[in-house]
């Protein structure tokens, strides 16, 4: 592989346009990639407003901001996007069966020693590997939301995966000034093998009526130094993230302590997702920054 090699992003959504924006501002050409030409508009527009805080914060130039805006194109068709790619990023939803069925795609239409890399937050790399004939090449690329401002990438080795692919997602993520972690292919791996158990009990605590919410989210800033409440980063995440994370791990490993609340099923049915709806356990009609506990728990 190059070494600065052409990278593609599969899915135009808030991850994806994050890491775009990320690979594209440290220098690397990236092919955004999206089945709706509208997302990818969106992306672009989010793309430009997120560089201009950082214009405004002074961490960027004029002129760094327009490089990184040339370098990204964009593209709906995953085969003309992903024919030069070194490496490939797949940031879709967080669905089993779509994931499998876009890295059977990647598998055909990118180079044969092409990189595959998948955002997923808990589906299992060596089961994703198994949707191609490269599973050695396949690999966890898990980034934190916002992705341009957090650090941490979260890299994931399949049952397969290869010492030198490790070694370059490594090397990848160091060169966008992240920290890589390399762990282990175990559902949730580990960022969400132990926060999303943290969340759901924060559900079930407010289920119960022990506290709420803004007591529950008080707690974990002032008592754990969390900079987040768990309720208020569970609406930032969304909560049919929340949820279908859960089910991963309750599936995975068969333990009644993964076991989503049904409090948090039931908003989900209710399509009351957090902040991308609006509302979930709070009210963002007012803004993120305004928002207060939903009217429906108090």
């Amino acid at each position: 592989m190059p070494k600065d090699p052409s990278v593609a992003v599969i899915g135009a959504g808030t991850m994806g346009n994050g890491i775009a924006h990320s690979f594209a501002q440290y220098g690397f050409t990236v092919t955004l990639i999206d089945i709706s030409q509208e997302r990818l508009d969106k992306a672009l527009q989010t793309i430009g407003a997120n560089l201009d805080r950082q214009l405004a914060k002074g961490t960027l130039t004029d002129t760094a901001k327009t490089e990184t805006l040339r370098r990204i194109r964009t593209s709906t068709s995953l085969a003309t996007g992903v024919a030069d790619a070194g490496l490939v990023v797949e940031a879709a939803t967080e669905d089993v069966a779509i994931k499998l069925q876009i890295f059977a795609a990647i598998d055909k239409a990118a180079p044969a020693d092409a990189i595959l890399a998948s955002n997923t937050s808990s589906i299992g790399i060596s089961k994703i590997a198994a949707a191609t004939a490269r599973p050695g090449k396949v690999i966890g690329m898990h980034f934190m939301n916002p992705v341009p401002v957090m650090k941490l990438v979260e890299v994931i080795n399949g049952y397969a995966t290869e010492a030198a692919v490790t070694d370059t997602v490594v090397a990848l993520s160091r060169r966008l000034e992240k920290v890589p972690c390399v762990v282990n292919d175990y559902p949730g791996f580990v960022a969400n093998r132990i926060l999303m158990p943290m969340i759901n009990e924060a559900i079930i605590s407010l289920h119960e009526g022990v506290a709420g919410i803004e007591a529950i989210d008080t707690v974990m800033k002032l008592g754990m130094a969390h900079p987040m409440g768990p309720l208020q980063l569970a609406d930032f995440i969304g909560l049919d993230v929340c949820l279908s994370i859960l089910r991963v791990l309750h599936d995975g490993f068969g333990q009644p302590k993964y076991a989503p609340c049904p409090l948090l099923v039931n908003m989900v049915i209710a399509g009351r997702l957090g902040i991308k709806s609006g509302e979930g356990f709070y009210d963002y009609s007012a803004g993120v920054k305004n928002a207060k506990p939903s009217a429906r728990f108090t």
